[in-house]
């Protein structure tokens, strides 16, 4: 699997696009559709969303409507397995920076949106909850998978560096 990393907007938010051999999926399109649209060269088959913050979804009618694909989130993908074309992976409910938050798992790589990041995690006062955030960070940590972090903004991560940090909201 191959990620792009597309940072749109005023406010940097990272767009994913995941390609394997024939198909593509894009995460979070936060702003900017054209560069967006400009960085895909396989068939779209679906659109995710961590959650619907405005910096995650600012271009998605756009994006939505110039690939004709539904879009996947927090209202229609269950927790567990899922399939999107020949796409298969896990989805993670993650309340408390929103309560749509969500992450997505292939393997061992997550896309937490704005749930986790490098030496942070989300705000919790734009309609979320801090409770359901630490039960959230808790399901993370006893995951027992080193995952590789992706975030809704800024750099890359991994479960192992930032297990102090998470730790710190929990104890």
């Amino acid at each position: 699997m191959n990620i792009k990393v597309i940072k749109v907007g005023y406010l940097k938010t990272n767009c994913y696009i995941l390609e394997n051999d024939i198909e593509c999926l894009i995460i979070d399109p936060g702003a900017e559709g054209n560069i967006i649209k400009q960085s895909i060269d396989k068939k779209v088959v679906g659109l995710l969303l961590t959650h619907r913050h405005f910096d995650h979804v600012g271009a998605l009618d756009d994006i939505r409507n110039y690939y004709g694909v539904k879009v996947y989130d927090y209202s229609n993908l269950n927790e567990g397995i899922n399939n999107i074309g020949s796409f298969t992976f896990t989805v993670q409910y993650n309340l408390g920076h929103t309560m749509d938050s969500i992450s997505f798992i292939f393997d061992n790589i997550m896309f937490s949106g704005d749930f986790i990041f490098k030496g942070a995690i989300g705000r919790c006062d734009l309609g979320g909850d801090f409770d359901l955030m630490k039960n959230s960070i808790k399901t993370l940590l006893n995951s027992n998978v080193n995952y590789e972090i992706y975030p809704g903004h800024g750099d890359k991560t991994s479960l192992k560096e930032e297990i102090d940090n998470l730790k710190y909201y929990v104890d």
